[in-house]
């Protein structure tokens, strides 16, 4: 009986092409911003070849701020009027709370949640809805543990304000924590974005929270884990 030809697909399901994908599907890719210290480590470790103490850190420094930069990705949910978790973490509160005074948004609690970001939670942060970035406003403050309740008014914040195509308005706002003292975010006044869109990271440690319409109804629950741009966090109003 003949054979029939080897095509593209069969190579792919037993060649170095499925080894390459099965790589590209387990392993995540990295944040443009974490190549400069993924960079570093790998330069420690070719510098310091013939010590292997040296070798050794800068392999695992190298391979730290991998995992720590890594940029997995999401899918959204589709269906209309959600808010999902701008970023991967724990939701350590639920409550409501006044924006950020610097929006100049209406005075008056509203509801929001708080997620909490540990060193080993992926660091990238998507936009929680779709919509026209309507303000950016960043504030210098102080760093304390990003998971206290005062961390929201006293620490280092950058606060992003987007009305959705119905109309409705959501912040959402990098908190730099203990550890965190550099706030990266990439969208300006004027920008659209989709939902689950990647925005920004903090450097390292932090806190991102969510402030919602009157009237939203709340899906989760402190203890919770989140993954950002996919756990839902709230259906709009």
């Amino acid at each position: 009986m003949a054979r029939r030809p080897r095509t593209a697909e069969d190579n792919l399901k037993s060649g170095p092409q499925r080894l390459v994908a099965l790589v590209r599907s387990s392993v995540p890719p990295v944040h443009p911003a974490g190549m400069p210290f993924i960079s570093a480590g790998l330069a420690v470790a070719a510098l310091g070849r013939k010590n292997r103490w040296v070798r050794r850190a800068g392999l695992a420094a190298a391979a730290a701020n991998a995992g720590f930069f890594r940029h997995p990705p999401r899918t959204p949910p589709t269906r209309a009027g959600v808010v999902v978790a701008p970023a991967d973490g724990l939701i350590c509160l639920v409550e409501e709370a006044e924006p950020p005074v610097e929006l100049g948004l209406p005075a008056g609690p509203v509801p929001r949640v708080s997620i909490f970001l540990s060193l080993l939670d992926a660091h990238v942060q998507r936009t929680p809805v779709g919509g026209e970035v309507l303000d950016v406003q960043y504030r210098p403050g102080s760093f304390h543990s990003a998971d206290l309740a005062a961390a929201s008014e006293d620490n280092e914040r950058n606060s992003v304000l987007i009305r959705t195509p119905e109309g409705q308005d959501v912040v959402v706002v990098q908190i730099a924590g203990l550890i965190a003292r550099r706030i990266v975010c990439d969208v300006r006044a004027g920008d659209k974005v989709a939902i689950g869109d990647t925005y920004g990271l903090i450097r390292f440690g932090s806190r991102l929270d969510t402030y919602l319409p009157a009237g939203s109804q709340i899906l989760v629950e402190p203890g919770q884990r989140a993954l950002a741009g996919e756990t839902v966090l709230a259906q709009l109003p």
